[in-house]
Protein backbone atom coordinates (compact mmCIF):
# COMPACT_ATOMS: atom_id res chain seq x y z
CA UNK A 1 0.00 0.00 0.00
CA UNK A 2 1.60 3.34 -1.15
CA UNK A 3 0.79 6.12 1.64
CA UNK A 4 0.81 9.49 0.57
CA UNK A 5 2.56 12.57 2.49
CA UNK A 6 0.37 15.35 4.18
CA UNK A 7 1.56 17.45 1.30
CA UNK A 8 0.56 15.39 -1.55
CA UNK A 9 -3.00 15.56 0.42
CA UNK A 10 -3.41 18.89 1.21
CA UNK A 11 -2.82 19.67 -3.16
CA UNK A 12 -5.98 17.83 -4.12
CA UNK A 13 -8.02 19.72 -1.57
CA UNK A 14 -6.80 23.27 -2.41
CA UNK A 15 -7.60 22.49 -5.75
CA UNK A 16 -11.18 21.25 -5.31
CA UNK A 17 -11.74 24.61 -3.47
CA UNK A 18 -10.67 26.52 -6.36
CA UNK A 19 -12.90 25.14 -8.61
CA UNK A 20 -15.97 25.49 -6.30
CA UNK A 21 -14.88 28.85 -5.58
CA UNK A 22 -14.51 29.62 -9.47
CA UNK A 23 -18.09 28.35 -10.06
CA UNK A 24 -19.56 30.35 -7.55
CA UNK A 25 -18.13 33.49 -9.21
CA UNK A 26 -19.18 32.66 -12.36
CA UNK A 27 -22.43 31.81 -11.15
CA UNK A 28 -22.45 36.00 -9.39
CA UNK A 29 -21.51 37.11 -12.55
CA UNK A 30 -24.34 35.67 -14.36
CA UNK A 31 -26.48 36.78 -11.90
CA UNK A 32 -24.94 40.55 -11.84
CA UNK A 33 -25.95 40.41 -15.93
CA UNK A 34 -29.62 39.25 -15.54
CA UNK A 35 -29.93 42.38 -12.66
CA UNK A 36 -28.56 44.85 -14.85
CA UNK A 37 -30.55 43.20 -17.71
CA UNK A 38 -34.13 43.88 -15.91
CA UNK A 39 -32.69 47.45 -14.84
CA UNK A 40 -32.51 48.34 -17.96
CA UNK A 41 -35.62 47.01 -19.16
CA UNK A 42 -37.02 49.13 -16.13
CA UNK A 43 -35.55 51.94 -17.12
CA UNK A 44 -36.79 51.62 -20.77
CA UNK A 45 -40.38 51.19 -20.09
CA UNK A 46 -40.07 53.76 -17.46
CA UNK A 47 -39.02 56.34 -20.15
CA UNK A 48 -41.86 55.24 -22.27
CA UNK A 49 -44.40 56.12 -19.20
CA UNK A 50 -42.95 59.12 -18.67
CA UNK A 51 -43.05 60.48 -22.49
CA UNK A 52 -47.00 58.88 -22.31
CA UNK A 53 -47.50 61.37 -19.49
CA UNK A 54 -45.51 64.19 -20.94
CA UNK A 55 -47.53 64.36 -24.31
CA UNK A 56 -50.99 64.02 -22.76
CA UNK A 57 -50.11 66.84 -20.23
CA UNK A 58 -48.99 68.85 -23.67
CA UNK A 59 -52.05 67.74 -25.24
CA UNK A 60 -53.63 68.91 -22.10
CA UNK A 61 -52.19 71.90 -21.95
CA UNK A 62 -52.67 73.04 -25.73
CA UNK A 63 -57.13 72.18 -25.25
CA UNK A 64 -56.84 74.44 -22.26
CA UNK A 65 -55.57 76.97 -24.17
CA UNK A 66 -57.91 76.72 -27.30
CA UNK A 67 -60.84 76.87 -24.48
CA UNK A 68 -59.47 80.09 -23.56
CA UNK A 69 -58.62 81.37 -26.65
CA UNK A 70 -62.71 80.31 -27.69
CA UNK A 71 -63.61 81.64 -24.18
CA UNK A 72 -62.25 85.24 -25.34
CA UNK A 73 -63.17 84.60 -28.67
CA UNK A 74 -66.99 84.15 -27.44
CA UNK A 75 -66.97 86.99 -24.74
CA UNK A 76 -65.50 89.32 -27.79
CA UNK A 77 -68.91 88.34 -29.18
CA UNK A 78 -71.30 88.64 -26.47
CA UNK A 79 -69.60 92.07 -25.85
CA UNK A 80 -70.39 93.03 -29.24
CA UNK A 81 -73.66 91.74 -29.78
CA UNK A 82 -74.98 94.05 -26.11
CA UNK A 83 -73.48 97.27 -27.41
CA UNK A 84 -74.74 96.69 -30.77
CA UNK A 85 -78.03 95.92 -29.06
CA UNK A 86 -77.38 98.99 -26.94
CA UNK A 87 -77.22 101.10 -30.02
CA UNK A 88 -80.02 99.76 -31.95
CA UNK A 89 -82.45 100.51 -28.63
CA UNK A 90 -80.97 103.87 -28.56
CA UNK A 91 -81.81 104.24 -32.53
CA UNK A 92 -85.21 102.86 -31.89
CA UNK A 93 -85.88 105.40 -29.07
CA UNK A 94 -84.83 108.06 -30.94
CA UNK A 95 -87.03 106.85 -33.90
CA UNK A 96 -90.10 106.74 -31.56
CA UNK A 97 -89.31 110.19 -30.02
CA UNK A 98 -88.88 112.02 -33.44
CA UNK A 99 -92.08 110.36 -34.62
CA UNK A 100 -93.78 111.11 -31.45
CA UNK A 101 -92.77 114.39 -31.92
CA UNK A 102 -94.00 115.12 -35.57
CA UNK A 103 -97.24 113.00 -34.86
CA UNK A 104 -97.63 115.62 -32.06
CA UNK A 105 -97.30 118.46 -34.45
CA UNK A 106 -100.46 116.84 -36.68
CA UNK A 107 -102.91 116.66 -33.76
CA UNK A 108 -105.27 119.20 -32.89
CA UNK A 109 -103.45 121.83 -29.83
CA UNK A 110 -105.91 124.04 -27.82
CA UNK A 111 -105.43 127.13 -27.94
CA UNK A 112 -103.72 128.88 -25.11
CA UNK A 113 -104.51 131.96 -23.67
CA UNK A 114 -102.82 135.21 -24.64
CA UNK A 115 -102.51 136.70 -21.46
CA UNK A 116 -102.08 134.88 -18.18
CA UNK A 117 -105.64 135.39 -15.86
CA UNK A 118 -104.85 135.89 -12.11
CA UNK A 119 -105.79 133.75 -9.98
CA UNK A 120 -109.68 133.57 -8.57
CA UNK A 121 -109.14 134.27 -4.97
CA UNK A 122 -112.77 133.26 -4.51
CA UNK A 123 -112.41 129.86 -5.73
CA UNK A 124 -111.08 127.28 -3.85
CA UNK A 125 -107.38 126.01 -3.92
CA UNK A 126 -107.90 122.72 -5.81
CA UNK A 127 -109.96 123.79 -8.48
CA UNK A 128 -107.27 126.58 -9.27
CA UNK A 129 -104.95 124.01 -9.30
CA UNK A 130 -106.72 122.03 -12.13
CA UNK A 131 -106.48 125.56 -14.01
CA UNK A 132 -102.94 125.47 -14.03
CA UNK A 133 -102.84 121.61 -14.44
CA UNK A 134 -104.91 122.25 -17.94
CA UNK A 135 -102.52 125.11 -18.85
CA UNK A 136 -101.22 123.55 -22.66
CA UNK A 137 -98.14 124.65 -22.59
CA UNK A 138 -97.36 123.78 -19.21
CA UNK A 139 -98.38 120.15 -20.44
CA UNK A 140 -96.52 120.39 -23.10
CA UNK A 141 -93.30 121.18 -21.16
CA UNK A 142 -93.78 118.74 -18.63
CA UNK A 143 -94.70 116.13 -21.44
CA UNK A 144 -90.87 116.77 -23.37
CA UNK A 145 -89.07 117.06 -19.80
CA UNK A 146 -90.25 113.35 -19.64
CA UNK A 147 -89.67 112.54 -22.99
CA UNK A 148 -85.93 114.25 -22.97
CA UNK A 149 -85.07 111.34 -19.89
CA UNK A 150 -86.21 108.76 -22.09
CA UNK A 151 -84.12 110.07 -24.76
CA UNK A 152 -81.29 110.57 -22.39
CA UNK A 153 -81.85 106.53 -21.67
CA UNK A 154 -82.57 108.17 -17.73
CA UNK A 155 -85.38 105.63 -17.80
CA UNK A 156 -86.31 105.38 -13.82
CA UNK A 157 -86.36 108.93 -13.84
CA UNK A 158 -88.82 109.21 -17.36
CA UNK A 159 -90.81 106.21 -15.79
CA UNK A 160 -92.02 108.35 -12.75
CA UNK A 161 -92.33 111.28 -14.95
CA UNK A 162 -94.51 109.93 -17.33
CA UNK A 163 -96.37 108.80 -14.75
CA UNK A 164 -96.79 111.78 -12.64
CA UNK A 165 -97.88 113.37 -16.36
CA UNK A 166 -100.22 111.14 -16.71
CA UNK A 167 -101.97 111.61 -13.15
CA UNK A 168 -101.97 115.85 -13.44
CA UNK A 169 -103.24 115.38 -16.61
CA UNK A 170 -105.97 112.70 -17.32
CA UNK A 171 -107.86 114.43 -19.82
CA UNK A 172 -104.66 115.64 -21.94
CA UNK A 173 -104.25 115.03 -25.97
CA UNK A 174 -100.82 113.72 -24.78
CA UNK A 175 -102.00 111.12 -21.89
CA UNK A 176 -101.97 108.55 -24.30
CA UNK A 177 -98.34 109.22 -25.23
CA UNK A 178 -97.27 109.66 -21.71
CA UNK A 179 -98.90 105.96 -21.29
CA UNK A 180 -97.10 104.36 -24.42
CA UNK A 181 -93.71 105.97 -23.14
CA UNK A 182 -94.59 104.74 -19.36
CA UNK A 183 -94.88 101.63 -20.89
CA UNK A 184 -91.53 101.35 -23.20
CA UNK A 185 -89.31 102.61 -19.91
CA UNK A 186 -90.79 99.57 -18.19
CA UNK A 187 -90.19 97.27 -20.58
CA UNK A 188 -86.34 98.62 -20.96
CA UNK A 189 -86.55 98.42 -17.01
CA UNK A 190 -87.19 94.63 -17.54
CA UNK A 191 -90.69 95.02 -16.16
CA UNK A 192 -92.64 93.32 -18.34
CA UNK A 193 -95.79 93.65 -15.77
CA UNK A 194 -96.31 97.11 -15.25
CA UNK A 195 -95.20 97.81 -19.12
CA UNK A 196 -98.61 95.48 -20.31
CA UNK A 197 -100.82 97.39 -17.44
CA UNK A 198 -99.19 100.42 -19.45
CA UNK A 199 -99.86 99.29 -23.53
CA UNK A 200 -103.01 97.62 -22.30
CA UNK A 201 -104.25 100.74 -21.03
CA UNK A 202 -103.45 102.87 -24.16
CA UNK A 203 -104.59 100.29 -26.47
CA UNK A 204 -107.99 99.81 -24.59
CA UNK A 205 -108.78 103.56 -23.27
CA UNK A 206 -107.76 105.43 -26.46
CA UNK A 207 -107.77 102.61 -29.45
CA UNK A 208 -108.34 105.61 -32.45
CA UNK A 209 -105.26 107.32 -30.91
CA UNK A 210 -101.70 106.75 -33.49
CA UNK A 211 -100.06 104.87 -30.89
CA UNK A 212 -102.31 102.71 -30.08
CA UNK A 213 -101.11 99.91 -32.73
CA UNK A 214 -97.85 99.99 -31.55
CA UNK A 215 -99.24 99.78 -27.86
CA UNK A 216 -100.80 96.59 -28.71
CA UNK A 217 -96.95 95.16 -30.56
CA UNK A 218 -95.56 96.00 -27.96
CA UNK A 219 -97.81 94.17 -25.41
CA UNK A 220 -97.67 91.31 -27.61
CA UNK A 221 -93.86 91.36 -27.16
CA UNK A 222 -94.04 91.69 -23.51
CA UNK A 223 -96.22 88.72 -22.87
CA UNK A 224 -93.87 86.33 -25.33
CA UNK A 225 -91.10 87.47 -22.80
CA UNK A 226 -93.51 86.39 -19.90
CA UNK A 227 -94.18 83.09 -21.76
CA UNK A 228 -97.61 83.60 -22.25
CA UNK A 229 -97.45 82.99 -26.06
CA UNK A 230 -100.64 82.32 -26.62
CA UNK A 231 -101.72 85.82 -24.68
CA UNK A 232 -98.80 87.13 -27.38
CA UNK A 233 -100.42 85.58 -30.25
CA UNK A 234 -104.10 86.63 -29.16
CA UNK A 235 -102.99 90.33 -29.23
CA UNK A 236 -101.44 89.73 -32.66
CA UNK A 237 -104.10 88.86 -34.35
CA UNK A 238 -106.15 91.70 -32.69
CA UNK A 239 -103.69 93.99 -33.78
CA UNK A 240 -103.94 92.72 -37.46
CA UNK A 241 -107.22 92.92 -37.22
CA UNK A 242 -108.02 95.66 -35.88
CA UNK A 243 -105.16 97.89 -37.84
CA UNK A 244 -104.37 95.84 -41.11
CA UNK A 245 -102.90 98.84 -42.82
CA UNK A 246 -100.50 100.30 -40.10
CA UNK A 247 -96.63 99.66 -39.79
CA UNK A 248 -97.19 97.60 -36.69
CA UNK A 249 -99.89 95.24 -38.23
CA UNK A 250 -97.06 94.34 -40.87
CA UNK A 251 -94.69 93.35 -38.07
CA UNK A 252 -97.42 91.45 -36.23
CA UNK A 253 -98.21 89.49 -40.00
CA UNK A 254 -94.50 88.49 -39.93
CA UNK A 255 -94.36 87.39 -36.32
CA UNK A 256 -97.24 85.32 -36.87
CA UNK A 257 -95.79 83.14 -39.55
CA UNK A 258 -92.95 82.02 -37.30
Amino acid sequence: MVRLSGSALVLPIVLLLALLGARDVQAGLFDDEEARRQIKDLSVKANERLDIVAKGQIELANQIQALRDENSRLRGQVETLGYELEAAKKRQQDFYVDLDGRLRKLEPQPAASAEPKPADESKPPAETARKAASDPAAEARQYEAALNLFRANKLKEAAAAFDAFAKTHPDSTLTPSAYYWLGNAHYSLRDCKKAIEAHRLVANKWPANAKAPDALLNLSTCQQELADVKGAKSTLEALVAKYPESAAAATARQRLKK
